[in-house]
């Protein structure tokens, strides 16, 4: 399985693993399956860390490294995707989640039922 981490479930996985359902729990750790997140979360989770709105690990790049989780770029495409996509979702973060799920072919792992509303395939965190 193709795995892409959304933001929220990527710090669960972080910080408070008893916050995911098991099946995600087991798919995120399950070798067989390809984990990545975008590093629009990455981006995300700076920006609320600098407001002071945010707990995440300091040293995420190694926290995420620890996981085995593989980063996924933004490319051209997936810019382009995530502008033109229907506004369902306010969040541009998330809209880009969604932009590279679909032109890369991957399940989001999220609790965010906005992106029920793109079709995207989905695995509950």
């Amino acid at each position: 399985m193709r795995l892409l981490v959304d933001t929220n479930a990527l710090l669960w996985t972080l910080i408070q693993p008893d916050r995911l359902v098991d099946e995600a729990r087991t798919a995120l750790t399950d070798p067989a399956n390809d984990v990545v997140f975008s590093v629009v979360s990455a981006w995300e989770i700076a920006i609320k860390q600098a407001a002071g709105k945010l707990d995440a690990p300091d040293d995420l790049p190694e926290a995420l490294g620890q996981q085995g989780f593989v980063p996924l770029s933004v490319t051209l495409p997936h810019a382009i995707l995530a502008g033109r996509l229907p506004r369902h979702h306010a969040d541009p973060f998330d809209r880009m989640i969604v932009a590279q799920a679909v032109l890369e072919d991957f399940t989001v792992v999220t609790r965010d039922r906005e992106f029920q509303s793109y079709g995207v395939p989905l695995l509950a965190a």
